[in-house]
């Protein structure tokens, strides 16, 4: 587990050497902030209420939007475009045959890169948010560990689905598509431009249960109390559930995708 925790550090390293990239991000991230918060407020002036947040709930949720924008990596980013590259020179073989486990190489990576975001992209436009708006900040701690717990179970289901992407390149060589194809419904399913509780009918039933609302959706609503008690426990454990699915998702295609290259290198 050493092994993986430096893995997870160096990850966080690597991110935080970017820093003009990251003033940028943070300009960017509260300049989206303030044009959906005024939007939304424009909104729910007329429909007060609107998928049952209030106006102060509403505008929190854009900033949390913006906060957990790349630490969730709800338009793609990250390990994805590596890996796939790697794929498609044939260095993914001498990968596969190192004494690390692939899949969780990757998930440490990751989760230094989205640890980084979170405190380096994410608390700026938060804390610029409460200043210029009444936010509806939890006063309980245990909200924001709550809140934190499914922000990691978020990015692991985020990690999950674009680990599913990269391997696609097994077969296809160049997965620019289903990585746009991703980033589109991780863009809409997430709740990243509308919260998914607007969506109506058979489509809002989908939407959330879809695993890109783990992203955004079931964090925002655990930090504006909507999940308490067991219904805390049902979104923690609806998060773990897509986590699990498509990690084994992931652990099967990476399997297959062993053999093959194995069988081509015989």
């Amino acid at each position: 587990m050493r092994l993986y925790a430096a893995v997870a550090v160096g990850g966080f390293r690597r991110y935080a050497t970017y820093r003009v990239a990251t003033a940028a991000g943070v300009f960017t991230n509260t300049v989206f902030g303030f044009i959906g918060a005024y939007t939304y407020i424009a909104l729910w002036e007329q429909r007060p209420h609107l998928g049952g947040y209030d106006l102060s709930q509403a505008v929190t949720y854009v900033w949390l939007g913006q906060a957990l924008l790349m630490a969730c990596a709800m338009m793609g980013g990250g390990f994805e475009d590596e890996l796939m590259e790697r794929i498609r020179t044939g260095d993914i073989a001498i990968d596969l045959y190192r004494p690390a486990d692939l899949q969780l190489w990757w998930l440490a990576s990751d989760l230094g890169r989205a640890a980084f975001h979170l405190l380096g992209r994410g608390t700026v436009p938060m804390a610029l948010g409460a200043l210029a708006f009444d936010l509806a900040l939890p006063a309980d701690p245990l909200v924001w560990l709550a809140f934190l717990i499914s922000v990691f179970l978020g990015v692991v289901v985020s990690f999950a689905v674009r680990y599913l992407v990269a391997l696609s390149a097994f077969w296809l060589l160049d997965g620019a598509g289903v990585g746009q194809i991703a980033f589109l419904a991780g863009l809409f399913f997430s709740g990243m431009l509308l919260p998914l509780t607007l969506f109506p009918g058979v489509l809002g039933e989908i939407a959330r249960a879809l695993p890109w609302s783990s992203l955004l959706q079931v964090p925002a609503d655990v930090f504006l109390g909507r999940h308490t008690g067991w219904g805390l426990l049902g979104a923690f454990a609806f998060q773990a559930g897509w986590a699990v699915a498509l990690l084994a998702l992931g652990r099967l295609v990476q399997s297959v995708a062993t053999r093959r290259v194995v069988v081509q290198g015989g």
